[in-house]
């Protein structure tokens, strides 16, 4: 109870109110949640391919998938680059390993595959149908793709090489995909930027993979980041 003086004056009825109101929404204000913007995730990008991905012969952090990363965070970028390569795979084994290679959850794919198929002088038009089928499914489970060309080597003759060539540039046409032409561009048969069987890049050969082919990932975050702006806004 608040107390009145002798002349009346002191807190009245509606001052009481008044002052209980303003009391009511400081204790209101103070146990209100605070609102705190969820950290965004970094971009998840899954390498899918064979030892060219992997990193055949050389120490894990030399492979392509973390200089990558470690290329793209120095340009800014909030990324994870997973290594889904396999030595020795095919087109064929790659589309077998799929759905576990790459998990739910994956942003984009770098989809690097094919070397081994010509190696093996497998008819174009079976590579040609296993990575149609790699792409469609990724394509369906909402996944950016960046598809990287391979070319076929000349001791199978121009014919099937002709045909080989022709399977990334005609699937990036048909299925709208970031395209980089050549993964090898530059160091194929540089000996300076292969291993001593010829085949397989350096260190110093996948950094010089990495500095040509950053133009196309970053166009592949792109794609990523507004996909992801998308889904949260629906």
């Amino acid at each position: 109870m608040i107390a009145m003086n002798a002349r009346g004056n002191g807190c009245g009825f509606a001052q009481v109110v008044a002052l209980l109101a303003v009391v009511n929404v400081f204790v209101s204000v103070a146990d209100a949640p605070i609102s705190r913007a969820e950290p965004s995730k970094p971009i998840r990008i899954v390498a899918f391919g064979d030892s060219l991905t992997a990193g055949y012969g050389l120490r894990p952090r030399s492979a392509f998938p973390v200089q990558l990363q470690k290329a793209l965070k120095a340009r800014g970028h909030d990324v994870v680059v997973v290594n889904a390569g396999v030595s020795g795979d095919t087109t064929a084994g790659g589309l077998e390993r799929l759905a576990w290679a790459v998990p739910d959850g994956t942003d984009a794919v770098i989809v690097e595959l094919g070397a081994n198929d010509a190696l093996r002088g497998i008819d174009p038009k079976v590579t040609h149908a296993n990575l149609d089928k790699i792409v469609a499914s990724l394509k369906e489970r909402g996944m950016p793709i960046l598809l990287t060309g391979m070319r076929s080597p000349a001791n199978w003759g121009d014919n099937y090489s002709d045909d080989f060539d022709a399977i990334f540039p005609d699937l990036a046409r048909e299925h709208g995909l970031i395209f980089y032409p050549f993964f090898l561009e530059g160091v194929v048969l540089n000996p300076k930027l292969n291993l001593d069987d010829g085949m397989h890049p350096t260190s110093k050969g996948v950094a010089k993979i990495v500095k040509q082919i950053i133009p196309s990932v970053e166009e592949l975050i792109d794609r990523a980041s507004s996909q992801r702006a998308s889904a949260s806004k629906g």
